[in-house]
């Protein structure tokens, strides 16, 4: 007969901790190395001009704020799967914007796209054993999905070069999170070809899709990329960026009509869901396109003038085709040196080591930042 569990010492009682539970899968927070670079940028005596997350500055449209308004008696459970009004709404979306044909039905609403990102390995039943790739340069929350569902996350941007091994899920990120890169139909329908060969799901991370500036993105839902079928895709697509909703917490997945179907699925027995008032603004949203357009003149405006004035100051702008960043180098230094000597004029940004080895001489500078921000970054670059 067992004598039960072991206090731990100190007299502590309760169940014994078993192994390090999943932080302990993950790697640092990276943001949070950032500290000291903050503590200086916000000691400058004009303060801090923080360009190191995409974070939107901007009001909530009115149009958003309205209809959030307007559904905010809604006592019952929202559905998973979404209205039909806000999935009719992203269909129309894709459609008129995009040149992408979904049916309602292939479309689910998410808690925010780094919700879906970090979970879809776990909810479409990956575990060790299984490998999930993702660009070599990248958002860090897919090596984290990986990891979440016990995966196997590799790194890459040459699939060919994996030859026979088996993977799971690849990820796409187009336009790219850090560097603005974005790749061409060509490139996408090779992938789209790769995947279907070796039976592997692909999700395509554009949630800046809205954002090109020097290039057109093309979603891989387009029928010039995956021709007439969804098979095997999927995309996830986010308002934070088009509508300025990142606390509304609020983006969808569409694709695959079965993949789809089984993730609504196994979100009902999770109880994933979007709250009703925000599916409301959600659809609000997606119908109107005047509000996007005025604020992508925003953005416009503000990469113009930073991207004058980092080139002035010493940085070389690469890639940087589409999204809300741009990705800089300096000749004379590291990511760290940069974030370092922009910290002293006050001015915080993200080293590209956070996104990978490839990024340790680059920074990612973000363009979510206030006028009157932008223009005091432009002016303390024109001092260094």
């Amino acid at each position: 007969m067992s004598a039960g569990p072991v206090a731990p010492q100190g007299g502590a009682t309760g169940p014994a901790r078993r192994g390090p539970g999943l932080a302990g899968r993950l790697p640092a927070y990276p943001w949070d190395a950032l500290g000291p670079a903050a503590d200086l940028a916000r000691a400058h005596p004009g303060g801090i001009v923080d360009l190191s997350v995409g974070t939107p500055v901007d009001p909530v449209p009115r149009v958003v704020r309205d209809a959030l308004a307007a559904a905010a008696d809604s006592s019952g459970y929202p559905a998973t799967a979404g209205s039909p009004e806000l999935r009719a709404a992203a269909a129309g979306w894709l459609a008129r914007r995009h040149g992408v044909v979904v049916q309602p039905a292939a479309i689910l609403p998410v808690i925010g796209t780094k919700e879906l990102i970090s979970w879809l390995p776990t909810l479409l039943g990956c575990g060790p054993g299984d490998v999930v790739t993702h660009p070599a340069l990248a958002y860090p929350t897919y090596d984290v999905s990986a990891r979440l569902a016990g995966a196997r996350p590799v790194a890459t941007d040459g699939l060919a070069a994996l030859g026979p091994e088996r993977v799971a899920l690849a990820w796409l990120n187009s336009p790219s999170n850090p560097t603005g890169q974005v790749l061409p139909p060509e490139h996408l329908r090779k992938v789209v070809s790769w995947a279907r060969e070796r039976g592997t799901v692909l999700a395509s991370d554009e949630c800046y899709l809205e954002l090109g500036w020097d290039a057109a993105p093309m979603s891989v839902l387009h029928p010039d990329v995956c021709g007439d079928s969804h098979d095997g895709l999927l995309t996830v697509h986010s308002l934070s960026k088009r509508s300025n909703m990142a606390g509304y917490r609020a983006g969808f997945v569409a694709g695959d009509p079965a993949m789809v179907a089984e993730l609504l699925e196994v979100r009902k027995h999770a109880g994933m869901m979007v709250p009703a008032p925000v599916q409301a603004a959600m659809a609000a949203a997606l119908g109107d396109d005047s509000h996007a357009e005025a604020q992508r003149a925003r953005y416009a405006a503000r990469r113009t003038l930073l991207r004058q004035a980092l080139a002035a100051a010493g940085w070389f702008i690469e890639h940087s085709q589409a999204g809300l960043y741009l990705w800089a180098r300096h000749p004379e230094l590291d990511c760290w040196g940069s974030v370092q000597r922009l910290a002293q004029a006050g001015i915080l940004v993200a080293p590209g080591e956070f996104y990978g080895p490839g990024g340790a001489r680059h920074i990612r500078v973000a363009l979510t930042a206030t006028d009157e921000r932008v223009n005091a970054a432009v002016q303390r670059l024109a001092n260094l």
